[in-house]
């Protein structure tokens, strides 16, 4: 059993990384060198939003049209992720929230427009009688 030096959990002898923490299991000396793939992998600990459920509740409950970009952003953040693209992402992470406020803020302007004309619907009513 290989034991992993920073979280002491218990690998099999030919793991070369811990499967609990992610670490290198090798000695730095026998570890081979690191070749430049242009991958970019954002530091441990950091995670970009994808905001795909925030997406899904605005477009279904506010607003479709604007709902939709903001659905397709969300989808591409683990994708973009996955490929190494951060910046990438991180741009997509920013569009869908941006998509998902300005479905909100119609759908509360139309939530509010509703109630207003129905309010007044009521009191033209009642001034009729």
């Amino acid at each position: 059993m290989a034991v992993c030096p920073q979280c002491g959990f218990s690998n099999a002898d030919n793991a070369t990384f811990c499967t609990h923490c992610g670490r290198s299991l090798q000695s730095p000396a026998a570890a081979p060198p690191l070749q430049a793939t242009g991958v970019v992998v954002p530091p441990i600990g950091t995670t970009i939003p994808n905001y795909l459920v925030f997406a899904i509740l605005t477009t279904v409950l506010c607003c479709l049209p604007t709902g939709i970009p903001a659905i397709i952003y969300a989808s591409q953040v683990n994708t973009k992720l996955q490929l190494g693209d951060v910046a990438g992402a991180q741009a997509a992470s920013n569009n869908a929230k941006m998509w998902c406020w300005i479905s909100f803020g119609l759908g509360l302007v139309m939530f509010v427009g509703y109630g207003l004309v129905a309010t007044l619907g009521v009191i033209g009513s009642l001034h009729r009688r």
